[in-house]
């Protein structure tokens, strides 16, 4: 076969791969430092911190960036301020739907928000 590379091959598969535990990656660091922020950064003290450390471990990541991500989370690192916000609206049909957002910016959110509710 012309032209034919394995590691071509393999790099479309790690590509996909890569991308997927990324963004996985992200979401769990967002989820820890929220709770570590929440209810502090001991693990034993904190389920819902314990919760999602756990989870994370399950999931391949390293403690250093769990470590960090509680660092973060606890106020010994600067970083992003996620905020955890809960909006009620109503859906279609008049169905009444609550919101759980994880958010950085809440004006970015609310418009989000806003316009799912408006548009359905």
């Amino acid at each position: 076969m012309a032209g034919h590379s394995k590691w071509a091959n393999i790099q479309h598969r790690k590509k996909g791969q890569d991308a997927k535990r990324g963004k996985l990656f992200t979401k769990l660091i967002r989820e820890i430092t929220v709770a570590a922020r929440l209810g502090g950064g001991d693990v034993d003290a904190n389920p819902r911190l314990r919760a999602i450390v756990d989870k994370s471990l399950r999931a391949n990541m390293t403690r250093d960036t769990v470590e960090r991500a509680i660092k973060r989370g606890a106020g010994d690192n600067d970083g992003d301020n996620f905020d955890e916000i809960r909006y009620e609206g109503y859906g279609p049909g008049g169905v009444a739907v609550m919101v759980d957002c994880l958010t950085d910016n809440r004006n970015r959110t609310v418009a989000e928000v806003r316009h799912a509710f408006t548009k359905s």
